[in-house]
């Protein structure tokens, strides 16, 4: 798929999936994007044959050892490519159920961080689970890659939670910085939210220039023909935003990672992803 503006969409053989594809065909239809759903096989996966070869210790029988790991490794990629495209299938046809139009597949070999960020131009919006395969086993509350992905990749990056809910109430958490100024921007200008009512919310350090850059955010959003409601809390970032979240039943939050901000050390910092770790509804990262 050959188009600059899409939504793509990683996504990985576990039932969390089925809920970043929900999300993904939803974002492509607000946008009138094309979507495509990304699989990527390990290239070295960690698999092994549960025999002893110790004893093959022979020219004839270290040849023979080797052309039978050979044929075993290749009829186990054969197999990761069929059961690959029939899981990608099953997500596209999902994605068409919703209603959207244009759905294309995609299966590589390779390193995730990789070949994301050799896809990564033309995409418009990643859309990432949180959790992955190796969460259905492990139990983790937060998948290996997302940190990773977001550190690599400066594109908008949706993580999604367990379960899809259309979103209804959407809550952007501005800071005032260069990467959420142009996340506003960003809201303003994309079809993805249009219609639907904006919880501004601003916290953090007491700052003389909060009002102005606060209010600055808001008369953007309404100039777009947003309803705004807009709100700055002095205190810590991290409760006030999930107070929030709470109070106002917002159904995705909105903010920057990275920032030379208060919220920069939210999602990577000392307090290591707990944010994400968390919340229960789908986050948009900003870079």
């Amino acid at each position: 798929m050959n188009n600059e503006n899409k939504v793509l969409a990683c996504v990985d053989q576990s039932h969390f999936a089925d809920y970043v594809a929900d999300y993904a065909a939803w974002a492509a239809r607000r946008m009138d994007a094309p979507l495509e759903f990304l699989h990527v096989i390990d290239r070295h996966p960690e698999l092994g044959s549960s025999e002893d070869h110790s004893g093959a210790i022979g020219i004839d029988a270290q040849e023979n050892l080797l052309t039978k790991l050979s044929s075993e490794d290749e009829a186990r990629t054969k197999h990761a490519r069929e059961q690959g495209r029939l899981f990608l299938n099953r997500l596209r046809e999902r994605a068409i159920a919703y209603g959207t139009s244009l759905v294309d597949v995609r299966q590589r070999h390779g390193e995730l961080e990789e070949t994301l960020a050799e896809q990564a131009e033309g995409v418009r919006l990643l859309v990432l689970g949180r959790r992955g395969e190796a969460a259905e086993t492990t139990q983790r509350d937060l998948g290996r890659n997302v940190e990773r992905v977001v550190r690599a990749l400066h594109k908008p990056i949706l993580t999604v939670t367990e379960g899809f809910k259309e979103p209804q109430r959407v809550m952007i958490a501005f800071d005032g910085g260069n990467v959420t100024r142009r996340g506003v921007e960003m809201v303003a200008g994309s079809p993805l939210f249009r219609g639907l009512p904006i919880y501004l919310l601003m916290a953090g350090k007491e700052s003389p220039d909060a009002p102005k850059q606060l209010d600055w955010a808001k008369t953007t959003l309404e100039a777009a023909g947003f309803d705004v409601t807009a709100s700055l809390i002095p205190g810590d970032a991290e409760s006030i935003i999930a107070k929030t979240v709470k109070a106002q039943s917002i159904d995705m939050l909105i903010m920057g990672a990275f920032g030379h901000s208060p919220l920069r050390s939210l999602l990577f910092g000392s307090k290591t992803t707990e944010l994400l770790r968390s919340s229960t509804i789908p986050t948009l990262l900003l870079r």
